[in-house]
């Protein structure tokens, strides 16, 4: 899943941002049209797309954990911090947002 994520958010021509990215990998295509605006920071809270899509696809029960991980692993939540703080690539947030979605998800 992570690999696909990844695969989908490098395309060229680019068709999907990064919450579209890790729905798309992990095999949640229903959520294409909902995620188109949750890229570049436009997620609720200006948290990052990628992390917004992970928390769309775990139980509600898992969601701060999957929050936790993901700024311990990254530095924060927030896309403009990623970013301009803490110097993460897209595609980084793109694979943890994948990962942690894969490992949190329901079975």
């Amino acid at each position: 899943m992570i690999n696909r994520a990844l695969e989908l958010f490098e395309a060229v021509p680019r068709k999907h941002n990064c919450a579209q990215a890790v729905a798309c990998g992990c095999g949640r295509e229903e959520l294409y049209g909902e995620l188109s605006v949750c890229g570049g920071g436009k997620a609720e809270g200006g948290v990052c797309g990628a992390l917004h899509a992970a928390m769309r696809m775990v139980p509600e029960t898992e969601r701060k954990n999957v929050a936790e991980e993901f700024v311990t692993g990254l530095g924060s939540a927030k896309c403009r911090e990623l970013k301009l703080v803490h110097r993460v690539s897209c595609a980084r947030c793109v694979e943890a947002g994948a990962e942690l979605a894969e490992k949190y998800r329901e079975d």
